[in-house]
């Protein structure tokens, strides 16, 4: 037997699984997680110091460590959004066969 919270995923899951598998969506709404997780990188590299040892600071390091981080940043969020996606997709796909399991013994 189906929960009331299982079947409103269900119903969830068919209307924004296919909103939701688009590589947009999951960078518009998995981009704040990727932030928080490179924002204190960035921190840790500018307030730790260790380019100051280094004879000259040219811009380009500058530039390649915002880079890495954005990469860091944009990694993370795809990486984790698609997680997410997979996860959804098999607790709708278990539940579904819950469901057909049920509906087939009702028979």
């Amino acid at each position: 037997m189906l929960t009331d919270d299982e079947k409103s995923f269900i119903l969830y899951w068919e209307k924004n699984r296919e909103k939701d598998k688009k590589i947009f969506t999951k960078f518009l709404y998995g981009s704040p997680w990727g932030l928080v997780f490179a924002l204190p990188i960035l921190i840790a590299v500018i307030f730790h110091g260790w380019y100051k040892n280094m004879v000259y600071i040219s811009p380009s390091l500058i530039t390649i460590i915002i880079i890495a981080v954005i990469a860091i940043a944009v990694f993370y969020t795809l990486f984790s959004m698609q997680f997410k996606w997979d996860r959804n997709e098999q607790i709708y796909k278990e539940l579904k066969f819950k469901q057909s399991t049920e509906d087939a013994a009702k028979l």
